[in-house]
């Protein structure tokens, strides 16, 4: 990020909240926006991907098995072509 990109992140808190509907959108879109109160910076506004990404959240169990590829298209179908191999258990204890 260079530093023009910098500072197009940067909302004066005044701007931020008549704009907030913008700041929303840009930080979903494009990252980041830093919220500064007398040049200082005092918050910063997250999308929310990028929130549970730092947070660490996890989707719960169900969620993340749904969220994989659609496997209806595998054939799991068992090749019965070649004869099971047979296991010899004499001898064993």
């Amino acid at each position: 990020m260079n530093v023009e990109q910098l500072e197009e992140t940067r909302w004066q808190l005044r701007e931020a909240k008549q704009r907030f509907s913008e700041v929303v959108r840009r930080a979903y879109d494009e990252g980041p926006q830093i919220v500064t109160r007398h040049g200082q910076d005092v918050a910063v506004i997250l999308g929310i991907e990028e929130y549970r990404r730092l947070k660490g959240e996890q989707p719960d169990f169900k969620e993340f098995l749904l969220s994989g590829p659609d496997l209806s298209a595998l054939d799991l179908t068992r090749d019965k072509s070649s004869a099971m191999r047979g296991t010899d258990f004499e001898g064993i204890e």
